[in-house]
């Protein structure tokens, strides 16, 4: 069997496992005060063109969302996200756990509309009732979406306008950030999240780590005695030379984007192999995630020899399947995959 079922099916890119055998008997401080997370976070830095930013390294990717979020808001604050974003939708309700309420907009192919966006908060600031509501104090949304979209540069501007007009955080998760920044359709960068968010993470776990996002706050936000925040919300690694060693590996000569454009790589062959077999694409994305409509005799046929992830139930005959190509994906799966389609 091979998979693409998610992009963390296998373990870790073996130049971390490398790094992480060769570091494995140094005695190093815990919590990350080890020099090579110190050397991890200045290599970030530098890729990001933002000497300024604070980076700190979290356990995974939920655990980051919860975290930030739920420091950088006031008690009385929530998040605005699209209804399909990962904080809406696949974290077990680990914002509203936190307190803080996921204020839910419509999406368009997985992005919030900045002209839907601008709507929500004036109507919240012009409502004469709103000292009774759950203020917005943040704005959540992905890069790529949860269904592989992209935003454009100009639509990210936009949005971060908006934000600043309001006075409130910017936040993009990264958990696939590689896979959005190395796509052929996209005119955006790293510097440009940086430039543009207030707070975003650079995942890890899905782009060749065991585990691991590093969180970088721009332009001074992060919040005070953050590591306290964080081992309060039980996201603290004690063995933090995990994170440090495996980070410093991946922004070491550009390993990071290198397997994130492998990644794409291989989601461009995936779709040349799905539409020579006369297959329809849902939703045909720019990154690693594609979405196809599939009947129960295809999807019979496939699970024979690929695993892979059901999205949703499309309509009585048919299911949105989902195949995810990473780092990890290699041209025999790929061959796999095409001598079970019919």
């Amino acid at each position: 069997m091979v998979s693409f079922e998610c992009d963390y099916v296998a373990g870790a890119h073996p130049a971390i496992l490398k790094s992480l055998i060769e570091t494995n008997f140094e005695n190093l401080p815990g919590y990350g005060d080890d020099h090579y997370s110190e050397r991890a976070k200045a290599k970030i830095r530098e890729a990001c063109g933002r000497e300024d930013a604070d980076v700190e390294l979290l356990v995974g990717g939920t655990q980051t969302n919860m975290t930030v979020i739920s420091t950088m808001l006031k008690d009385y604050e929530g998040v605005i996200a699209p209804d399909s974003g990962h904080i809406s939708v696949h974290e077990a309700g680990a914002i509203e756990y936190s307190g803080h309420k996921v204020i839910a907009l419509p999406e368009k192919y997985g992005k919030i509309q900045a002209e839907s966006l601008r709507e929500c908060l004036k109507g919240f600031w012009e409502n004469p009732t709103h000292p009774h509501m759950v203020f917005p104090g943040m704005v959540y949304l992905s890069f790529p979406t949860e269904y592989g979209t992209l935003y454009t540069l100009d639509e990210l501007k936009e949005i971060s306008g908006i934000c600043k007009e309001y006075d409130i955080y910017l936040y993009i998760d990264g958990a696939r950030l590689g896979y959005g920044i190395m796509s052929d359709d996209t005119d955006v960068t790293l510097k440009d999240i940086a430039d543009l968010a207030d707070v975003f993470y650079i995942g890890g776990t899905k782009v060749g780590a065991l585990c691991g996002e590093a969180v970088v706050f721009t332009g001074g936000c992060k919040p005070d005695r953050f590591m306290t925040l964080v081992k309060q919300r039980c996201a603290l690694l004690a063995k933090g030379r995990l994170l440090g060693v495996q980070f410093d590996t991946l922004f070491t000569d550009d390993l990071y984007f290198k397997i994130s454009r492998h990644a794409i790589e291989m989601a461009a062959r995936l779709k040349e192999i799905i539409r020579s077999k006369g297959w329809e694409i849902y939703y045909e994305t720019p990154t690693n995630q594609q979405f196809i409509l599939m009947d129960d005799a295809q999807m019979e046929a496939l699970g024979k020899v690929v695993r892979y992830d059901i999205w949703d139930k499309y309509d009585e005959k048919r299911s949105i399947v989902r195949l995810v190509t990473s780092w990890s994906t290699r041209k025999e799966d790929l061959d796999a995959l095409e001598s079970v389609i019919s």
